[in-house]
């Protein structure tokens, strides 16, 4: 007699949640979550391109690495980077990137696509690189949502740049975790403190977090800088534009139209 094996759903929750047991619940998720993430989405992020998010900011109309033609011959850190597409867009401009990410699924998909961007798979917390080994680190939306303690990747990214160096990432704008992330208008309607840090989690039958994301207000984000050794030079908050009518998950024109969606910090290793 065959036996049917039911797979129950993770319970979303919010509780505590260190160091050790977001990282392996981020890679867990990535792990069984790429393939459908890169169906999903990856024609909107394309092969070689640089986005900065949903709403669909690109790297080559906002300049926020610098002018393209600096790019050129720079050692570039792609932290979180999935597919790789920002490496790869680097890589066509010059520059000589590395794209790191905790997932093992998500660089494969990094080889499916190819074009010979260097692949390291390893935690954002415990960068494997020497001191001074970069000029620039980027991250889209990678790593800095889903750890606990954000202020030590900054200080290891600060480490593996060269003085002058800068590093530029983006995550969600800290003002949506008191909107449902419903693309909707059920999501235009506060319903959580925005001072509320608890991470959400969702868990499976015995308690173990296999997907974990932490808030930080805007003002936590700023201190994080600097707690990291940067110097905070931008703060860019894209507006969504009109030609994008795409949703992504919470995303979408209506919300983007009258809330943040993303906030890019522009940071610099004085």
């Amino acid at each position: 007699m065959s036996q049917e094996i039911h797979q129950t759903e993770p319970e979303a929750t919010r509780r505590s949640a260190d160091e050790a047991e977001s990282s392996r619940a981020s890679r867990g998720w990535w792990d069984r979550n790429a393939d459908e993430y890169q169906s999903d989405h990856g024609g909107f992020l394309g092969d070689d391109r640089f986005v900065w998010g949903p709403e669909g900011i690109d790297e080559t109309e906002a300049g926020l690495l610098g002018p393209l033609d600096d790019l050129a011959g720079l050692d570039i850190l792609e932290i979180g980077a999935g597919a790789a597409q920002c490496s790869r867009w680097l890589a066509a401009q010059g520059a000589r990137p590395v794209a790191l990410d905790l997932s093992h699924r998500q660089l494969q998909h990094a080889l499916r696509i190819g074009d010979g961007i260097p692949l390291v798979q390893a935690d954002a917390g415990v960068l494997p690189f020497r001191d001074g080994s970069f000029d620039l680190a980027c991250s889209a939306y990678g790593a800095v949502p889903f750890v606990a303690d954000p202020v030590q990747v900054f200080r290891e990214v600060h480490r593996v740049l060269r003085p002058g160096g800068r590093w530029i990432f983006s995550v969600t704008h800290p003002v949506r975790w008191a909107f449902p992330d419903e693309p909707g208008p059920e999501g235009l309607s506060v319903t959580a403190s925005y001072f509320d840090r608890t991470p959400y989690v969702e868990q499976n039958e015995n308690g173990e977090a296999v997907y974990v994301e932490h808030h930080r207000t805007l003002g936590d984000r700023v201190r994080d800088v600097v707690a990291g050794g940067f110097r905070l030079a931008d703060l860019v908050e894209p507006e969504w534009p009109a030609w994008n009518s795409q949703e992504w998950g919470g995303w979408s024109p209506l919300r983007g139209n009258l809330i943040p969606g993303t906030a890019i910090f522009v940071c610099v290793r004085d």
